[in-house]
């Protein structure tokens, strides 16, 4: 039996000890602990939560990675490809590539009997995959690509479909320009709208059948701007970019051309710098949290220290050294340790529960291009953060209980 562990678990959990007066200071260290413990996991959730809806978000307008012709700029205006590639559509085979699709984009003009705006229409295939956009649709519905037929339905954004007075059914002209910089119109027909809360996407994209930005360029069935490659873990973002630039992006064509792959961040780094600065805040918050927890504990075994000098006195003239006494209030610090994490654990999730089926707290979507406070439940996190709180408390405890070897038996045993 470990006796340090067997005294320590008596001290702890002893009836007679809720008389102490070390009791409200112990107290006060546990619900430090708790409160501590329970903002960790709340802001972890928040801000991971939070970068993942973002990121989710702009990956759905421009996928995690892109193969396009290597000499396209950041330009809507695209040098076509061919849609006749070795890894089309089989790179999805691949165990991590989830999707590929083809694209096309054009800038145009809507034009309605009282207003116009620019816009830029992405232009998508049989193949498009339109998970995310259903998933933000308001109203309407997504229309499917028939190969053989050209579709006139687009979904627009509730941004653009509220500036133009646009309504589900609704017909307007876009006017484009083509490759002879000769003016163009299409009539389309609005069959479903979307919202993001993403201002700068929101106010650009529609989506319409791919065929009418190829026949505005000039270009065959078989030309397009590029392909969109989905992934099922973006945390690899950089080695699936990395494999594609090798199976797609390493070689010459037969047109003497080559494809450029290039990845979401790379396309949008502005957006995802900024979702880079919340790591620092987390971090900085973390160890705020754990410096207030562990400063709690140490002035709670201080107490405890001097709550049972009397016993210490009495260990020490029967032969028990320092190490072995240490042990005793480290065990007993841990129990106290794991009550609080328990409590800040209910708390904590419990929070997080509460505002990921019913989002009490509302966020500005103006600002935050979300109006609600999103949570991300991640195991892992969440079992890192309670044991790094408990080994980082635990080590802040090593030092303070060295005051037990300048505790004399004599003195001790006399104290009250």
């Amino acid at each position: 039996m470990n006796t340090e562990f067997f005294i320590a678990k008596r001290l702890t959990f002893e009836k007679e000890s809720k008389s102490s007066f070390s009791r409200p200071i112990i107290k006060i260290a546990l619900i430090g602990i708790a409160l501590g413990l329970a903002v960790m996991l709340v802001s972890v959730a928040v801000v991971t939560g939070f970068k993942k809806e973002i990121r989710n978000k702009v990956i759905g307008f421009g996928s995690d990675i892109q193969i396009v012709n290597f000499d396209a700029n950041f330009s809507y205006e695209t040098i076509p490809i061919s849609k006749n590639q070795d890894f089309y559509p089989g790179i999805d085979t691949i165990p991590g590539i989830k999707h590929i699709e083809v694209f096309a984009t054009k800038p145009g003009i809507i034009k309605t009997k009282t207003d116009i705006e620019g816009v830029i229409v992405k232009g998508v295939g049989s193949d498009f995959d339109w998970s995310f956009f259903d998933k933000n649709l308001v109203a309407g519905k997504s229309f499917r690509v028939n190969d053989s037929i050209t579709s006139n339905d687009v979904v627009i954004s509730k941004y653009l479909a509220s500036l133009l007075r646009l309504k589900i059914g609704d017909e307007f002209a876009m006017f484009f320009i083509d490759l002879e910089n000769r003016p163009r119109m299409r009539r389309f027909k609005v069959s479903g709208i979307y919202e993001t809360s993403l201002e700068e996407f929101d106010k650009q994209f529609i989506l319409a059948d791919i065929k009418h930005i190829q026949k505005l360029n000039g270009w065959t069935n078989d030309q397009i701007s590029g392909f969109e490659v989905l992934i099922n873990d973006f945390n690899k973002i950089d080695y699936y970019t990395y494999l594609v630039r090798e199976i797609a992006g390493m070689h010459f064509l037969n047109n003497g051309t080559k494809l450029k792959v290039i990845s979401i961040r790379q396309r949008y780094p502005q957006i995802f710098d900024w979702l880079g600065l919340l790591d620092m805040n987390v971090w900085v918050l973390l160890i705020l949290m754990l410096i207030v927890a562990g400063f709690n504990m140490v002035s709670g075994l201080l107490i405890l220290i001097l709550d049972r000098t009397n016993m210490i006195g009495v260990l020490k003239a029967i032969g028990s050294n320092n190490n072995f006494i240490r042990k005793i209030f480290l065990y007993q610090s841990g129990f106290l340790i794991i009550k609080g994490m328990l409590w800040g654990n209910v708390i904590g999730i419990g929070i997080c529960l509460i505002q990921y089926y019913f989002e009490p707290l509302k966020l500005n979507q103006a600002s935050y291009f979300i109006n609600y406070v999103p949570i991300n439940f991640n195991i892992f996190y969440f079992i890192l953060i309670n044991i790094g709180s408990m080994i980082i408390t635990l080590l802040m405890l090593i030092l303070p209980s060295l005051v037990i070897a300048r505790i004399s038996p004599a003195k001790s045993i006399r104290f009250e």
